[in-house]
């Protein structure tokens, strides 16, 4: 049985909220459940709309899809929403320029299948913490490349700095990742609005120091704003075993 929370926080220094979360536990179109985290980015209120935007036509995608297989359903609907909001973006000078980052999970049994553009996170959580994303982002190519020491990545100007967003070109590559899970993990999808402010040790401790799952979401969004909250914090979690077993 799946237990699942979400939660957005426009954070200590934003006046706009410019993620934008969704989850069902319930079956959209050929896929049991699906979850999407977008960071939007644009002037004015274009990253909001972009993140918004996004993730409503990904969510009416997955739902007419014939298809089965769940890597093509996430990717024809990304890059369906690559498309629309090119489109949008051209017919509308305010919006000209807006992207977003787009993480998408669906848990099938004991499997995760994950889509990702951009660098907004999928993490499970058990004894350990593993990023199974990768993310897209200049920073990270350097770190990859070995140019950049991973410690030296946090605090780097251009570490915001993203190389793959939904809306920058006329195609999009997404990444995709199958992760078989155990019983106790919990997914953790976000924004680096989380990530920019708390290390990955430190995330791991909150979600294994908290009683239930809104606790746990909740105390993520706190710390990170206790530690400055530069940017919007956007979260879900999901227990794939509430019941306590693997199915």
């Amino acid at each position: 049985m799946l237990k699942t929370f979400s939660i957005t926080d426009v954070g200590q220094k934003r006046k706009l909220n410019q993620d934008y979360v969704f989850t069902s536990e319930r079956r959209i179109g050929n896929l049991s459940n699906v979850f999407i985290v977008a960071d939007g980015m644009g002037g004015h209120n274009a990253g909001d709309y972009a993140s918004k935007y996004t993730v409503n036509t990904m969510v009416e995608e997955i739902e007419r899809s014939l298809e089965q297989n769940p890597v093509r359903i996430l990717e024809n609907a990304i890059k369906k929403a690559n498309q629309k909001l090119r489109i949008k973006a051209a017919e509308d000078e305010h919006l000209y320029g807006m992207g977003t980052t787009v993480v998408a999970a669906t848990v099938m049994g004991r499997y995760l299948q994950v889509a990702n553009v951009g660098d907004s996170r999928l993490y499970v959580i058990g004894e350990n913490i593993r990023q199974i994303t990768r993310d897209h982002s200049l920073v990270q190519e350097m770190v990859r490349a070995g140019g950049l020491a991973p410690d030296e990545a946090r605090s780097h100007a251009e570490k915001n700095i993203i190389t793959r967003a939904i809306g920058a070109d006329d195609s999009v590559d997404v990444d995709f990742f199958n992760v078989e899970l155990e019983k106790g993990d919990i997914v953790l999808m976000c924004s680096d609005g989380l990530t920019n402010m708390l290390e990955d040790e430190e995330i791991r401790m909150i979600v294994s120091g908290q009683r239930d799952i809104i606790e746990k979401a909740q105390k993520l969004v706190d710390m990170a704003n206790q530690h400055g909250g530069k940017d919007n914090i956007a979260v879900i979690l999901i227990e794939p075993f509430a019941d306590g077993g693997a199915e």
